[in-house]
């Protein structure tokens, strides 16, 4: 049996500028997917066997799961398939990291709807890990003339700008998205996905410096220092120049800036 209480409370993906290592060598920029807002829980659903099941609760049962091979193989036999199924599927195979499936799942949900701001952002995500950022804004400025209040939107085309140095272009996506949504960069912003971005150390640190100063000014703490803690990380900037500098003068008096500098310093 599969519990749906969550089955569309599929949450993708992590917070634009949050960095890491996939596999060896493999550097990351982490994008935001768009997914579809949970939904309540239905006991009725809950307790069905999963042989009465249909396709597409199946598949979201196995997708909140994790099991997203299971969960396209569900989503397939579907008699009908629609955008929002196609949208899963591109999401679940995202996941597993296969970028060029999960373009041609959401190609395929734009033939029902060309004018879901979602999924063009997903298709630029997909499409940004395969290198081709050129087309990935495109889909992401798409996304957002459509819908001028998807934070989403401008948060991924602030991560594709900045990861090419168009620092400025990127800095006013990031201030865009922080206006529509404060809490757009804060903890807990998203989590999942990964966007393949190969750019340099310091490039990242650029990127998480500008970022800071961005959240800085629109008064997210936590967001500020926790990508100026990256920024200082990746050798971008020295304490004492973040000390002097007077996009942080309103954290001057924070006990965990003063605290990071500190650190840093004594490094």
């Amino acid at each position: 049996m599969f519990p749906l209480a969550a089955s569309r409370a599929i949450r993708a993906l992590i917070a634009a500028f949050g960095f890491g290592v996939f596999g060896a060598s493999l550097v990351v920029a982490r994008a935001q997917v768009a997914a579809d807002p949970p939904a309540q829980s239905s006991p009725a659903i809950s307790n069905t066997p999963r042989s009465e099941l249909s396709p597409v609760d199946l598949g979201d049962a196995l997708m909140y799961h994790k099991r997203y091979q299971a969960a396209i193989t569900a989503y397939e036999s579907a008699p009908h398939k629609t955008a929002d199924l196609w949208n899963k599927m591109g999401i679940s195979y995202q996941m597993m990291l296969n970028f060029a499936d999960a373009t041609r799942c959401y190609k395929e949900s734009l033939q029902f709807n060309p004018r879901d701001p979602s999924v063009l952002n997903n298709l630029g995500t997909a499409l940004q890990s395969l290198g081709d950022y050129g087309h990935a804004e495109r889909m992401y400025k798409k996304a957002i003339q459509i819908d001028p209040n998807f934070a989403l939107g401008y948060k991924n085309l602030a991560t594709s700008l900045m990861a090419r140095r168009k620092y400025k272009q990127g800095r006013e996506a990031d201030a865009r998205a922080l206006a529509i949504d404060p809490a757009a960069y804060g903890p807990g912003s998203g989590d999942g996905l990964t966007v393949a971005n190969a750019v340099s150390v310091r490039d990242r640190g650029a990127m998480n410096y500008y970022m800071a100063i961005d959240c800085a000014r629109a008064g997210q703490t936590a967001c500020a220092l926790q990508h100026l803690r990256l920024a200082l990380n990746q050798g971008f900037i020295s304490p004492g120049k973040v000390a002097a500098d007077s996009n942080f003068a309103a954290l001057s008096g924070n006990p965990a800036f003063q605290q990071l500098l500190t650190e840093q310093t004594a490094k």
